[in-house]
Protein backbone atom coordinates (compact mmCIF):
# COMPACT_ATOMS: atom_id res chain seq x y z
CA UNK A 1 0.00 0.00 0.00
CA UNK A 2 1.40 3.44 -0.90
CA UNK A 3 2.21 5.64 2.08
CA UNK A 4 0.69 9.01 1.23
CA UNK A 5 0.07 11.91 3.63
CA UNK A 6 -3.35 13.21 4.63
CA UNK A 7 -3.39 16.41 2.59
CA UNK A 8 -6.28 17.93 4.53
CA UNK A 9 -4.76 17.23 7.95
CA UNK A 10 -1.41 18.73 6.98
CA UNK A 11 -3.15 21.82 5.58
CA UNK A 12 -5.10 22.74 8.73
CA UNK A 13 -2.46 25.23 10.00
CA UNK A 14 -2.59 26.99 6.62
CA UNK A 15 -6.39 27.06 6.75
CA UNK A 16 -6.30 28.74 10.16
CA UNK A 17 -3.62 31.26 9.16
CA UNK A 18 -5.28 32.26 5.88
CA UNK A 19 -8.68 32.61 7.55
CA UNK A 20 -7.19 34.88 10.22
CA UNK A 21 -5.52 37.00 7.54
CA UNK A 22 -8.80 37.32 5.64
CA UNK A 23 -10.64 38.37 8.80
CA UNK A 24 -8.02 41.01 9.56
CA UNK A 25 -8.19 42.27 5.98
CA UNK A 26 -11.91 42.96 6.38
CA UNK A 27 -11.13 44.91 9.54
CA UNK A 28 -8.41 46.99 7.94
CA UNK A 29 -10.00 47.40 4.51
CA UNK A 30 -13.77 46.89 4.77
CA UNK A 31 -15.79 46.30 1.62
CA UNK A 32 -19.41 47.31 2.04
CA UNK A 33 -20.42 45.42 -1.10
CA UNK A 34 -18.81 42.13 -0.02
CA UNK A 35 -20.70 39.51 1.98
CA UNK A 36 -17.83 39.50 4.48
CA UNK A 37 -18.02 37.67 7.81
CA UNK A 38 -20.74 36.98 10.34
CA UNK A 39 -19.76 35.49 13.69
CA UNK A 40 -22.64 33.00 13.85
CA UNK A 41 -22.29 32.08 10.20
CA UNK A 42 -18.55 31.44 10.53
CA UNK A 43 -19.10 29.40 13.70
CA UNK A 44 -21.67 27.26 11.89
CA UNK A 45 -19.31 26.70 8.97
CA UNK A 46 -16.47 25.63 11.27
CA UNK A 47 -18.82 23.34 13.21
CA UNK A 48 -19.96 21.71 9.98
CA UNK A 49 -16.33 21.21 8.99
CA UNK A 50 -15.36 19.61 12.29
CA UNK A 51 -18.46 17.39 12.21
CA UNK A 52 -17.68 16.27 8.67
CA UNK A 53 -14.28 14.99 9.81
CA UNK A 54 -15.88 12.66 12.33
CA UNK A 55 -18.69 11.52 10.05
CA UNK A 56 -16.27 10.92 7.18
CA UNK A 57 -14.35 8.52 9.43
CA UNK A 58 -17.58 6.58 9.86
CA UNK A 59 -18.41 6.55 6.14
CA UNK A 60 -14.88 5.47 5.24
CA UNK A 61 -15.44 2.02 6.74
CA UNK A 62 -17.86 0.74 4.05
CA UNK A 63 -16.25 2.84 1.32
CA UNK A 64 -12.77 1.45 1.94
CA UNK A 65 -14.22 -2.06 2.02
CA UNK A 66 -15.91 -1.60 -1.37
CA UNK A 67 -12.88 0.08 -2.97
CA UNK A 68 -10.55 -2.62 -1.65
CA UNK A 69 -12.76 -5.38 -3.03
CA UNK A 70 -12.90 -3.71 -6.44
CA UNK A 71 -9.14 -3.11 -6.41
CA UNK A 72 -8.51 -6.79 -5.75
CA UNK A 73 -10.81 -7.78 -8.59
CA UNK A 74 -9.18 -5.65 -11.28
CA UNK A 75 -5.96 -6.91 -12.90
CA UNK A 76 -4.80 -3.34 -13.57
CA UNK A 77 -2.26 -1.54 -11.41
CA UNK A 78 -1.14 2.09 -11.53
CA UNK A 79 2.10 2.64 -9.59
CA UNK A 80 2.37 5.72 -7.38
CA UNK A 81 5.32 7.56 -8.95
CA UNK A 82 6.24 11.21 -9.39
CA UNK A 83 4.97 11.21 -12.97
CA UNK A 84 1.82 9.11 -12.42
CA UNK A 85 0.47 11.29 -9.59
CA UNK A 86 -0.28 14.29 -11.84
CA UNK A 87 -2.05 12.00 -14.33
CA UNK A 88 -4.08 10.39 -11.55
CA UNK A 89 -4.97 13.82 -10.20
CA UNK A 90 -6.14 14.88 -13.66
CA UNK A 91 -8.40 11.82 -13.83
CA UNK A 92 -9.68 12.42 -10.30
CA UNK A 93 -10.48 16.05 -11.11
CA UNK A 94 -12.42 14.95 -14.20
CA UNK A 95 -14.50 12.56 -12.08
CA UNK A 96 -14.90 15.24 -9.42
CA UNK A 97 -16.51 17.49 -12.04
CA UNK A 98 -19.19 14.88 -12.73
CA UNK A 99 -19.65 14.11 -9.05
CA UNK A 100 -20.10 17.81 -8.30
CA UNK A 101 -22.47 18.32 -11.21
CA UNK A 102 -24.45 15.25 -10.26
CA UNK A 103 -24.84 16.55 -6.71
CA UNK A 104 -26.51 19.66 -8.15
CA UNK A 105 -28.97 18.03 -10.53
CA UNK A 106 -30.14 14.93 -8.62
CA UNK A 107 -32.18 15.87 -5.59
CA UNK A 108 -31.13 13.05 -3.26
CA UNK A 109 -27.50 13.96 -3.99
CA UNK A 110 -28.24 17.68 -3.64
CA UNK A 111 -29.52 16.92 -0.12
CA UNK A 112 -25.89 16.18 0.77
CA UNK A 113 -24.25 19.03 -1.13
CA UNK A 114 -26.78 21.76 -0.25
CA UNK A 115 -24.97 22.12 3.08
CA UNK A 116 -22.01 23.70 1.33
CA UNK A 117 -24.24 26.26 -0.40
CA UNK A 118 -26.36 27.15 2.61
CA UNK A 119 -24.30 30.14 3.78
CA UNK A 120 -25.26 33.63 2.63
CA UNK A 121 -21.62 34.66 3.18
CA UNK A 122 -18.64 33.80 1.04
CA UNK A 123 -15.32 33.61 2.80
CA UNK A 124 -12.67 31.06 3.68
CA UNK A 125 -14.80 29.56 6.45
CA UNK A 126 -17.41 28.73 3.80
CA UNK A 127 -14.92 26.21 2.42
CA UNK A 128 -15.16 24.39 5.75
CA UNK A 129 -18.98 24.09 5.57
CA UNK A 130 -18.96 20.45 4.53
CA UNK A 131 -21.78 17.86 4.64
CA UNK A 132 -22.07 15.09 7.18
CA UNK A 133 -23.58 12.66 4.66
CA UNK A 134 -20.84 12.33 2.05
CA UNK A 135 -21.61 8.65 1.54
CA UNK A 136 -23.14 9.61 -1.83
CA UNK A 137 -19.78 10.62 -3.34
CA UNK A 138 -17.84 7.35 -3.56
CA UNK A 139 -19.55 5.79 -6.64
CA UNK A 140 -18.16 8.52 -8.90
CA UNK A 141 -14.57 7.39 -8.22
CA UNK A 142 -15.09 3.69 -8.86
CA UNK A 143 -13.59 4.05 -12.39
CA UNK A 144 -10.29 5.17 -10.81
CA UNK A 145 -10.15 2.06 -8.66
CA UNK A 146 -11.10 -0.22 -11.56
CA UNK A 147 -8.26 1.35 -13.58
CA UNK A 148 -5.83 0.18 -10.91
CA UNK A 149 -5.48 3.26 -8.69
CA UNK A 150 -5.01 2.14 -5.10
CA UNK A 151 -7.80 3.24 -2.69
CA UNK A 152 -5.21 5.04 -0.56
CA UNK A 153 -4.15 7.03 -3.61
CA UNK A 154 -7.80 7.87 -4.36
CA UNK A 155 -8.15 9.26 -0.82
CA UNK A 156 -4.95 11.28 -1.22
CA UNK A 157 -6.05 12.72 -4.57
CA UNK A 158 -9.46 13.71 -3.15
CA UNK A 159 -7.70 15.46 -0.28
CA UNK A 160 -5.45 17.39 -2.66
CA UNK A 161 -8.46 18.50 -4.67
CA UNK A 162 -10.27 19.63 -1.52
CA UNK A 163 -7.23 21.55 -0.25
CA UNK A 164 -6.89 23.35 -3.59
CA UNK A 165 -10.48 24.53 -3.39
CA UNK A 166 -9.99 26.20 -0.01
CA UNK A 167 -8.48 29.39 -1.41
CA UNK A 168 -11.18 29.93 -4.05
CA UNK A 169 -13.78 30.67 -1.34
CA UNK A 170 -13.02 34.37 -0.98
CA UNK A 171 -14.05 37.78 -2.25
CA UNK A 172 -10.64 39.26 -1.45
CA UNK A 173 -9.05 37.85 -4.61
CA UNK A 174 -10.11 39.42 -7.89
CA UNK A 175 -9.66 38.05 -11.37
CA UNK A 176 -6.24 36.59 -12.11
CA UNK A 177 -4.29 36.75 -15.39
CA UNK A 178 -6.28 35.41 -18.33
CA UNK A 179 -4.29 32.16 -18.88
CA UNK A 180 -4.88 31.16 -15.24
CA UNK A 181 -8.56 32.06 -15.39
CA UNK A 182 -8.93 30.04 -18.59
CA UNK A 183 -7.45 26.81 -17.22
CA UNK A 184 -7.93 26.76 -13.46
CA UNK A 185 -10.81 27.11 -11.06
CA UNK A 186 -10.31 30.50 -9.40
CA UNK A 187 -12.03 32.63 -6.77
CA UNK A 188 -13.87 34.48 -9.54
CA UNK A 189 -15.20 31.26 -11.08
CA UNK A 190 -16.19 29.82 -7.72
CA UNK A 191 -18.03 32.96 -6.66
CA UNK A 192 -20.27 32.32 -9.66
CA UNK A 193 -20.78 28.74 -8.52
CA UNK A 194 -21.98 29.87 -5.06
CA UNK A 195 -24.29 32.57 -6.42
CA UNK A 196 -28.04 32.16 -6.26
CA UNK A 197 -29.21 34.44 -9.05
CA UNK A 198 -30.25 33.88 -12.64
CA UNK A 199 -27.66 32.66 -15.08
CA UNK A 200 -25.15 31.85 -12.33
CA UNK A 201 -27.10 28.85 -11.02
CA UNK A 202 -25.64 25.39 -11.63
CA UNK A 203 -22.45 26.62 -13.24
CA UNK A 204 -18.67 26.22 -12.79
CA UNK A 205 -18.47 22.77 -11.21
CA UNK A 206 -14.72 22.29 -11.70
CA UNK A 207 -12.53 21.47 -8.71
CA UNK A 208 -8.97 22.30 -9.77
CA UNK A 209 -9.52 22.85 -13.50
CA UNK A 210 -12.26 24.97 -15.05
CA UNK A 211 -11.62 23.50 -18.51
CA UNK A 212 -14.16 20.74 -17.80
CA UNK A 213 -16.89 23.39 -17.55
CA UNK A 214 -15.70 24.96 -20.80
CA UNK A 215 -15.77 21.55 -22.48
CA UNK A 216 -19.20 20.46 -21.22
CA UNK A 217 -21.10 23.75 -21.47
CA UNK A 218 -21.46 24.67 -17.80
CA UNK A 219 -19.04 27.61 -17.67
CA UNK A 220 -20.13 31.18 -16.95
CA UNK A 221 -17.77 34.09 -16.30
CA UNK A 222 -18.28 36.48 -13.39
CA UNK A 223 -19.90 39.65 -14.74
CA UNK A 224 -22.03 40.93 -11.83
CA UNK A 225 -21.59 40.70 -8.09
CA UNK A 226 -22.99 37.38 -6.87
CA UNK A 227 -25.72 36.99 -4.28
CA UNK A 228 -24.77 33.99 -2.17
CA UNK A 229 -26.84 31.23 -0.64
CA UNK A 230 -29.92 29.37 -1.83
CA UNK A 231 -32.80 30.75 -3.86
CA UNK A 232 -34.83 30.22 -0.68
CA UNK A 233 -32.50 30.45 2.29
CA UNK A 234 -32.99 28.36 5.43
CA UNK A 235 -32.11 31.16 7.89
CA UNK A 236 -30.63 28.99 10.62
CA UNK A 237 -27.29 28.55 12.37
CA UNK A 238 -28.29 25.21 13.87
CA UNK A 239 -25.72 22.71 12.50
CA UNK A 240 -28.12 19.78 12.77
CA UNK A 241 -30.75 21.55 10.70
CA UNK A 242 -28.14 22.74 8.20
CA UNK A 243 -27.03 19.12 7.77
CA UNK A 244 -30.49 17.58 7.47
CA UNK A 245 -33.01 20.18 6.27
CA UNK A 246 -33.16 18.91 2.68
CA UNK A 247 -33.56 15.30 3.77
CA UNK A 248 -36.48 16.42 5.95
CA UNK A 249 -38.02 18.22 2.96
CA UNK A 250 -37.62 15.09 0.84
CA UNK A 251 -39.35 13.06 3.53
CA UNK A 252 -42.31 15.45 3.60
CA UNK A 253 -42.62 15.40 -0.18
CA UNK A 254 -42.41 11.60 -0.35
CA UNK A 255 -45.16 11.32 2.23
CA UNK A 256 -47.39 13.59 0.11
CA UNK A 257 -46.60 11.82 -3.19
CA UNK A 258 -49.45 10.08 -4.99
CA UNK A 259 -47.53 7.08 -6.34
CA UNK A 260 -44.08 5.53 -6.81
CA UNK A 261 -43.55 7.39 -10.07
CA UNK A 262 -43.80 10.68 -8.21
CA UNK A 263 -41.56 9.39 -5.42
CA UNK A 264 -38.90 8.43 -7.94
CA UNK A 265 -39.07 11.90 -9.50
CA UNK A 266 -38.79 13.57 -6.08
CA UNK A 267 -35.64 11.57 -5.36
CA UNK A 268 -33.83 11.41 -8.68
CA UNK A 269 -34.90 14.47 -10.66
CA UNK A 270 -33.82 18.04 -10.02
CA UNK A 271 -34.06 19.66 -6.57
CA UNK A 272 -37.01 21.86 -7.57
CA UNK A 273 -38.96 19.24 -9.52
CA UNK A 274 -42.65 18.87 -8.73
CA UNK A 275 -45.25 16.41 -10.02
CA UNK A 276 -47.30 17.85 -12.87
CA UNK A 277 -50.52 17.83 -10.84
CA UNK A 278 -48.96 20.07 -8.17
CA UNK A 279 -47.36 22.43 -10.69
CA UNK A 280 -50.72 22.86 -12.48
CA UNK A 281 -52.72 23.30 -9.26
CA UNK A 282 -50.45 25.73 -7.47
CA UNK A 283 -48.49 27.60 -10.15
CA UNK A 284 -49.83 31.11 -9.24
CA UNK A 285 -49.25 30.71 -5.51
CA UNK A 286 -45.88 29.03 -6.05
CA UNK A 287 -44.72 31.99 -8.13
CA UNK A 288 -45.78 34.37 -5.39
CA UNK A 289 -43.73 32.45 -2.84
CA UNK A 290 -40.54 31.80 -4.76
CA UNK A 291 -40.24 34.80 -7.05
CA UNK A 292 -39.46 34.89 -10.77
CA UNK A 293 -37.40 31.73 -10.92
CA UNK A 294 -38.02 28.49 -12.70
CA UNK A 295 -38.15 25.04 -11.17
CA UNK A 296 -34.96 23.09 -11.78
CA UNK A 297 -35.81 19.71 -13.22
CA UNK A 298 -32.90 18.38 -15.25
CA UNK A 299 -29.18 19.03 -15.79
CA UNK A 300 -28.14 22.22 -17.52
CA UNK A 301 -28.17 21.95 -21.29
CA UNK A 302 -25.98 24.43 -23.19
CA UNK A 303 -28.08 27.14 -24.76
CA UNK A 304 -31.01 26.79 -22.34
CA UNK A 305 -32.04 28.97 -19.42
CA UNK A 306 -30.17 27.77 -16.31
CA UNK A 307 -32.43 29.53 -13.82
CA UNK A 308 -33.54 27.06 -11.16
CA UNK A 309 -34.67 26.71 -7.58
CA UNK A 310 -32.13 25.47 -5.07
CA UNK A 311 -34.23 24.24 -2.16
CA UNK A 312 -36.96 21.66 -2.17
CA UNK A 313 -39.29 23.46 0.22
CA UNK A 314 -40.49 25.30 -2.89
CA UNK A 315 -41.89 21.98 -4.07
CA UNK A 316 -44.38 21.85 -1.18
CA UNK A 317 -47.96 22.64 -2.19
CA UNK A 318 -49.13 26.18 -1.62
CA UNK A 319 -52.36 26.92 0.26
CA UNK A 320 -55.49 27.04 -1.95
CA UNK A 321 -57.04 30.40 -2.86
CA UNK A 322 -59.85 31.79 -0.66
CA UNK A 323 -63.21 30.12 -1.15
CA UNK A 324 -65.07 33.42 -1.42
CA UNK A 325 -64.38 36.87 -2.69
CA UNK A 326 -62.59 38.05 -5.76
CA UNK A 327 -60.23 35.53 -7.27
CA UNK A 328 -56.77 36.60 -8.38
CA UNK A 329 -56.24 36.89 -12.10
CA UNK A 330 -54.79 33.75 -13.60
CA UNK A 331 -51.27 33.89 -14.93
CA UNK A 332 -50.74 33.53 -18.66
CA UNK A 333 -50.31 29.92 -19.68
CA UNK A 334 -46.67 28.87 -19.67
CA UNK A 335 -45.17 26.96 -22.56
CA UNK A 336 -44.50 23.29 -21.96
CA UNK A 337 -40.89 22.57 -21.11
CA UNK A 338 -38.92 20.41 -23.46
CA UNK A 339 -36.68 17.78 -21.82
CA UNK A 340 -33.72 19.47 -20.14
CA UNK A 341 -35.19 22.97 -20.66
CA UNK A 342 -36.29 25.33 -17.89
CA UNK A 343 -39.27 27.62 -18.36
CA UNK A 344 -39.02 30.97 -16.57
CA UNK A 345 -42.24 31.94 -14.88
CA UNK A 346 -43.68 35.42 -15.03
CA UNK A 347 -42.83 37.58 -12.03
Amino acid sequence: MPHLPDAVLWSIPAFVLLTAIEMVSYRLRPDEDAAGYGAKDAATSVTMGVGSVFFDLLWKIPIVAIYTALYELTPLRVPVLWWTLPLMLLAQDFLYYWSHRGHHVVRVLWACHVVHHSSEKFNLTTALRQPWTSLTVWPFYVPLVLCGVHPAAVAFLSGVNLVYQFWVHTERVGKLPRPIEYVFNTASHHRVHHASQGGYLDRNFGGILIVWDRMFGSFVAETERPVYGLTKNIHTYNPLRVATHEYAAIGRDLAAAADWHERAGLLFRGPGWQPERRRAAHAPDDTARTGPVATRTDPVVPGTDPVATRTADDASPAPPPPATGAQPAAEPAQPAAEPGRRVKRAA
